[in-house]
């Protein structure tokens, strides 16, 4: 059983709790360890290109911490291979805490189930420090389908298997095994439609040629903002701040129900034990901050400070929900 004094949400309430009354406070007054950082600069490698979300919360998290410690905080673009190209860098790194990690559940949880060949090994090549935020997907439905809830959604899954087909940004991707992950619990059947970008299934989905598909909050409350699909519920336990009448999946018929995408900062293994842990004190001080708060709810995510070793247990468990998600759904990528 999870101690609940370490639980998720337990936790975070606890750290950002601590966070909230933490001053600013300069490396000296912070009592960083000694010689740290070496070099006179610390790096956020994101493995994915500027402007997504990924990005946004490492530039808030990095302008934060430069703040704080009055001391360069530089984010890095390294993208490719599904996050592969940067996290495989961080990794072989040098473990002085002066190179971090803006990890991603992809790159942690899913590739090394899903990809047959991999240039990491998370547990081996990664010290955990923190996980920092998450954010439930939407549930959209085409106009087409006639379903303006989960219920009758379901309800058409159901009278018909294989006849809905829904859309996603790829094989293996957190829209394909959130799907699955619904499909699967409800017992129901649909046509998998991947594409190249959630952008083009979008397009598809208000052209009535795919009939549903979960996307990013924003993007989806927008694209349900114009009519051009409905919006049914959230992925998360919780209702969200950014739409609080939309129901989430748990309220709507799929008991138990959350799939949420997350985000962590991870240093090189071997990085020293002092070093990680005040790295931890000092990001869940900037993740408990009323401005950090508010500019990631405005990007629909909450919030998840916890304990390194916390968060490589999330890790560890997180990896194995989806290798048997993958395994049972026969999911490959050559």
């Amino acid at each position: 059983m999870q101690n609940p004094f370490l639980s998720r949400r337990g936790f975070t309430a606890l750290a950002c709790a601590v966070a909230v009354s933490a001053p600013a406070l300069s490396f000296a007054q912070a009592k960083a360890p000694a010689g740290y950082p070496a070099g006179g600069r610390v790096t956020i490698v994101v493995p994915f290109a500027p402007g997504g979300a990924t990005d946004i919360v490492a530039r808030m998290v990095a302008d934060e911490l430069g703040k704080r410690w009055g001391t360069p905080v530089i984010v890095e673009n390294r993208a490719g291979a599904g996050g592969g190209i940067g996290t495989e860098y961080v990794a072989r790194a040098k473990p002085d805490g002066t190179t971090l990690l803006l990890g991603t559940q992809t790159a942690l949880a899913v590739n090394p189930t899903l990809l047959k060949k991999i240039g990491y090994n998370v547990d081996k090549d990664f010290a955990p420090i923190t996980e920092l935020a998450d954010t439930p997907l939407v549930l959209l439905a085409s106009n087409k389908s006639g379903a303006k809830s989960v219920p009758e959604l379901i309800a058409a899954l159901k009278a018909k298997p294989d006849a809905l087909s829904y859309g996603t940004s790829g094989n293996g991707t957190s829209q394909h095994l959130t799907t699955l992950m619904l499909l699967n619990r409800i017992g129901a059947r649909a046509v998998h439609v991947p594409y190249k970008g959630s952008s083009q299934s979008l397009v598809d989905l208000a052209g009535n040629q795919i009939d549903l598909q979960f996307d990013n909050m924003t993007t989806a409350l927008a694209f349900a903002k114009n009519g051009q699909a409905h919006a049914l519920a959230v992925t998360s336990q919780s209702r969200t701040p950014l739409q609080p009448d939309l129901p989430t999946l748990a309220e709507s018929g799929v008991p138990g129900f959350e799939a949420v995408t997350w985000l962590g900062l991870l240093a090189p293994a071997g990085t020293p034990a002092a070093v990680i842990s005040w790295l931890n004190t000092e990001v869940v001080a900037v993740l408990g901050t009323p401005s950090v708060t508010s500019r990631l709810a405005a990007q629909g995510f909450t919030p998840r400070p916890m304990a390194p070793h916390a968060f490589r247990k999330f890790i560890q468990d997180e990896t194995g929900k989806f290798a048997e998600l993958i395994k049972s759904n026969n999911i490959s990528i050559d």
